[in-house]
Formats: C-alpha cells, sequence, structure tokens
C-alpha cells in the first residue's frame, strides 16, 4: 500500500476582512488574501485558544491521510492593523488579539451545509468518517451541527477545532488514551457507518509513525509554545517533546483502537 504523502502548509499573507461567520462560538470570517484567495480564516485569539487551532491542523492532516475530503488548510498570516477599518468592536478585538499566525481553510464558494435527510453519503465514506471522528475524538458531528459542507456534490469536512480535547488540559500523557469515544452515539453519519470492521485495518495501516510525525510537524513552534505556555506546564515548553507526546498518544490509541472501535459498534446497534 502507498502511504500518503503529507506536504508543508501552504502560507499566506491577510489582505481583506471580508465578512464574520456568525455560526459558533469562535466566530470565523472570510478574507482575501495575498495570492487573491478567499479562505476561512480561524482566529487564535479566539475564546477556545490556540489548541483550537493545533486540533485544525493535526485533524486535517490525518483526515488527508485517510483520504478524506477537506479544503485546503494553510498558515494565514494576520496584521492588527486591519482592525482599524473594521466598526465592529468585537470584530476589532478579535483581530487585535490573533496578530501574527492564525490558521485559515479554503473558502468553498457556493457549498451548503449537509442535511442527513436529503444528501447522500455511502456506507464506506460514512464508516471511515466515523472511525476517524472516532479517534480523534469530535464531539462536533451531529445533527445539529455537521461540520460537513456539500460541494460539487460530495460531502466536505470542515471545523475540528473541537477534537482532541484530551489536550486543553494535560501534561503530555493521558491516563486511557483508548478509551471508547462515548459522544460517537450522537454522530450525524453512525447510522450508516455499517462498515466500521471492514475499513478499520486499512485505514489504521495508512497512519504509520512517520505519517503521524509529519501531520504534528505541520504544527508551528509557536502555536506549541503559546500553548504550553498557556497552560503553565514546563514539560511540553519545547515544541520537539511537544509534538512525540501528541505521538505517543496517538500511538497508543490506534494500537488499541479495538476498544473505542467496538464502543463505536455497539452504539451504532
Amino acid at each position: 500500500m502507498t502511504l500518503p504523502s503529507l506536504v508543508p502548509l501552504r502560507r499566506i499573507e491577510v489582505r481583506r476582512y471580508v465578512t464574520p461567520l456568525r455560526e459558533g462560538g469562535s466566530m470565523p470570517a472570510v478574507v482575501e488574501a495575498n495570492d487573491l484567495g478567499q479562505y476561512v480564516l480561524k482566529f487564535r485569539g479566539a475564546g477556545q485558544g490556540v489548541r483550537a487551532l493545533i486540533a485544525e491542523i493535526v485533524c486535517a492532516q490525518l483526515a488527508r491521510a485517510l483520504a478524506l475530503p477537506v479544503p485546503e488548510l494553510v498558515l494565514a498570516t494576520l496584521d492588527a492593523e486591519l482592525a482599524r477599518t473594521e466598526p465592529d468592536p468585537e470584530i476589532q478585538d478579535l483581530i487585535r488579539a490573533s496578530d501574527g499566525l492564525n490558521v485559515a481553510l479554503d473558502y468553498l464558494p457556493g457549498a451548503v451545509n449537509f442535511d442527513p435527510a436529503a444528501d447522500e453519503a455511502s456506507e464506506d465514506f460514512a464508516s471511515r468518517l466515523v472511525w476517524f471522528d472516532a479517534l480523534v475524538g469530535n464531539v462536533d458531528r451531529t445533527a445539529r451541527n455537521t461540520n460537513l459542507l456539500v460541494w460539487h456534490r460530495r460531502p466536505w469536512l470542515i471545523d475540528h477545532g473541537a477534537a482532541l480535547t484530551f489536550h486543553h488540559a494535560w501534561n503530555g500523557s493521558v491516563a486511557d488514551p483508548a478509551k471508547p469515544f462515548a459522544p460517537i452515539a450522537d454522530h450525524v453519519l453512525l447510522p450508516r457507518a455499517s462498515r466500521l470492521a471492514e475499513v478499520d485495518g486499512d485505514l489504521a495501516a495508512c497512519l504509520p509513525a512517520p505519517v503521524l510525525q509529519a501531520a504534528l510537524a505541520a504544527v508551528p513552534d509557536g502555536f506549541l509554545q503559546q500553548a504550553a505556555a498557556q497552560q503553565g506546564d514546563g514539560l511540553l515548553a519545547e515544541p520537539a517533546q511537544h509534538r512525540q507526546a501528541y505521538l505517543r498518544y496517538f500511538q497508543a490509541r490506534l494500537g488499541e483502537r479495538g476498544r473505542w472501535l467496538q464502543g463505536a459498534i455497539d452504539a451504532r446497534a
């Protein structure tokens, strides 16, 4: 089997704030960049903090390694001076708090929210997506908030900032990395995920140590240092140690994946 090649994230510069997207607490925005493209910007200064951006990067890279469709993710440099042209004080504060490096996703023009009652998703796709969301602990793929877009008649994965919940309060270790993920019972595509056991082996084989390391290498050192400083944890102060802690977690979770996989199968039953 040919393993996926994860390339480093492109970097762009935000040139114009276009419009806020007031869905969710982080208030992302559509922006225009120096490459004339439009992107959905996730702000480092939003309430969820830099850990949400780390989750966005890691999950997008892992999804790409599993051949799941995600919009291109880029690192976006934001100049706090853009706040001067915005009349909304809340947006001004958000821009100033996010001066410097942030994360953005390619804007998919004309995309619509996935409707589980009307839009199609194959049993294979549903099974692979449920497996992935159980791996990364994504609590945000429910019927109320699918975080799926339909673009060119194909579902696309967006918004993984709420995944990897373990890392919001940790010292580099997790007591039970393979713990079943109870919220998977509310997954919007769980009823269609009839092939979880069948896809398990192939998906796990796509995530050996080199692929996991490549996914973690995409996270900027500054993000990891800021996250460690906010938590006051010296054990994760060095980016290399921080990445190694994530690697240990994913390897342990994949190594005992039978537990959380069976949890998803049981929830579906």
